[in-house]
């Protein structure tokens, strides 16, 4: 996405948008008190968006529950982030179709300043003359909210993103992490129907960014019916996240469900392969004679990595040879050449000092529960 100025950040998160903060404990989401996962909180039908020739997104059909941490995952160029900014309504294209309903509000034809949501952008857009306070409140004094409120609610959304003594502090004087807080705070403040992160953690080093990571997730669950939509490319996020993972390509959804379906069932090896290490068996190899599934022949099997076991030759379904062994701290990673399938190596993950120890050129067989090998689409 491209990088938003911060008067065009803020001004989104002004005067058109602002709801007051309870006065006890926080924020709420926008939406009441009804149920979390009920009716949805931002439904989009049959979107398509063409730049020219180029077709970004397909007869794309979305329900996002109300309350739900929704992660959209996709290799660059799929549309993860043309579906973003569609929902905040920066999209201008001649070939633009399909409608955007929000809290069961028709959002399809309104500008994005009197949409009711709340943006988070790889650049925090923070004010560098202003305080942290002062950044946190410009979008309520922009929507001329009273000035006894404002220091309530600006001292509330600061205390939750665990900032409260932070107020006076200029944006310079903080970590990047912190500076991530301060917007995430702005963003807040205002109640959004829609809380819209895109690639919030990707300016973060790795232990910081699981730091941030965690703490979104805590977020979350104090904010039960708040509607996060939050793109990425990092598996992690997404596994750690997300209520549901949306996976696209090429402009289509590739499969929407929980972390742990798109984990355990993939719909097909894209999925697969995107989602953690796989290999993907010929389902011949993965399948003794005589079980149904060996002669199915429009199918992959899919095994994850940490499925499989190495056991003494002839102890297993599988043989072959090991062809290196990669130390990973507490993580062995062992590609395995296997006799029936001698040019690509599977690749087995196990923890070190857990069953037989590994060396390169080792023969070796492969044992596996039948559980855990699942029929895809190539």
């Amino acid at each position: 996405m491209q990088e938003m100025n911060p008067v065009n950040t803020a001004s989104l998160a002004s005067a058109d948008m602002a709801r007051a903060l309870p006065d006890a404990s926080g924020l709420t989401d926008a939406t009441g008190a009804h149920d979390a996962h009920g009716a949805a909180g931002v439904q989009i039908d049959r979107l398509s968006v063409r730049f020219g020739a180029r077709t970004v997104l397909n007869d794309l059909s979305l329900t996002i529950r109300r309350g739900e941490l929704l992660t959209v995952l996709g290799r660059s160029g799929c549309g993860k982030t043309t579906l973003l900014r569609f929902i905040a309504g920066f999209i201008e294209a001649d070939g633009l179709a399909g409608s955007l309903t929000v809290a069961g509000r028709d959002l399809t034809h309104v500008p994005p300043h009197q949409r009711n949501l709340g943006l988070l952008f790889q650049s925090y857009a923070l004010f560098p003359h202003l305080s942290v306070f002062e950044n946190v409140a410009f979008g309520l004094k922009a929507r001329r909210v009273p000035s006894r409120d404002i220091a309530r609610r600006v001292a509330d959304a600061l205390k939750l993103v665990q900032l409260g003594d932070q107020g006076h502090v200029m944006p310079a004087q903080l970590s990047g992490g912190m500076q991530q807080r301060v917007a995430l705070a702005r963003a807040l403040v205002i109640e959004p129907d829609v809380l819209l992160l895109d690639e919030p953690l990707s300016a973060l080093d790795a232990n910081l960014r699981a730091s941030v990571r965690s703490e979104l997730k805590a977020l979350h669950e104090r904010l039960p019916n708040l509607t996060i939509v939050c793109v990425t490319h990092d598996q992690d996020d997404a596994l750690v996240l997300s209520d549901r993972t949306l996976l696209m390509r090429d402009g289509h959804i590739a499969q929407l469900g929980t972390p742990q379906e798109l984990y355990d069932t993939p719909n097909d090896a894209y999925v697969a392969r995107y989602l953690g290490a796989a290999n993907l068996l010929p389902p011949s190899v993965a399948f003794p004679v005589g079980d149904a599934r060996h002669d199915v022949r429009d199918k992959l099997a899919c095994l994850r990595p940490e499925s499989l076991r190495i056991v003494p030759l002839g102890e297993g379904a599988l043989h072959g040879t090991i062809e290196s062994v990669e130390w990973y701290g507490s993580v062995l990673s062992v590609p395995v050449l296997l006799d029936a399938m001698p040019n690509e190596p599977v690749l087995v993950t196990m923890q070190r000092g857990h069953g037989m120890t590994p060396e390169k050129g080792m023969r070796v067989s492969l044992r596996y529960e039948a559980d855990d090998v699942v029929l895809i689409n190539p």
